[in-house]
């Protein structure tokens, strides 16, 4: 195993996000009238390239984990997603260092799941353009359209989709119902535009077939 990257210490985030699912050429939603959203800055495209790895038995998806090393973005690295919690999932994140052997520090974080070897399990490379909805406080949510290209490394199988994503950002509202209502407006935002709930709970699960 390689040492974590400079001796730093993982990032922590509670992402609270919703997929959709969406056709190739269906339009992008139009934000007027969001709670708290006084403008939406220009896309900004990110091209992203994710290898995820699990154990043979697939140890890490069966807990709902994931695993991956991901570069572009401004949040490039190596990842470990934990099981769901409701909207919300802990993400813990290490730079990418020089080395592509799963380093210490996230092995030790993996060992409450497994400490069995890892392989590959899929790649995922995504064209995303991201935009944010800011309002007084800073960002309250950043919406991203994603083309998505991912193989199955270990059933050779490719598929492709394009997939809308909602997550609230720093200056979102605290208070659940406040909350609620957000993600409310924006479904109703999104689904005048065209998009439906995701039929599948993550890119990964969507790579494998599931």
């Amino acid at each position: 195993m390689a040492e974590a990257p400079n001796g730093s210490e993982p990032s922590r985030t509670i992402e609270v996000e919703r997929k959709y699912d969406v056709d190739t050429d269906t339009p992008l939603p139009q934000w007027e009238g969001i709670p708290g959203v006084d403008a939406v800055t220009p896309g900004e495209l990110r091209v992203l390239d994710a290898r995820y790895l699990d154990t043979a038995d697939v140890a890490l998806s069966r807990s709902g984990v994931a695993l991956r090393r991901r570069t572009g973005g401004p949040d490039a690295g190596w990842h470990i997603k934990g099981p769901r919690d409701g909207d919300g999932r802990l993400e813990i994140g290490w730079p990418l260092g020089d080395d592509l052997e799963v380093p210490d520090a996230v092995a030790e974080t993996l060992a409450r799941w497994t400490t069995e070897p890892l392989t590959p399990l899929a790649r995922i490379e995504n064209d995303r353009t991201a935009y944010l909805l800011m309002g007084q406080g800073g960002v309250v949510a950043e919406f991203v359209d994603d083309r998505v290209r991912a193989t199955d490394l270990r059933q050779g199988t490719e598929r492709r989709w394009r997939e809308w994503e909602f997550e609230l950002g720093p200056a979102a509202p605290a208070d659940p119902a406040e909350r609620e209502r957000l993600f409310a407006a924006a479904e109703r935002t999104i689904f005048a535009a065209g998009g439906r709930h995701a039929a599948s709970g993550s890119k990964l699960a969507r790579a494998l077939g599931f």
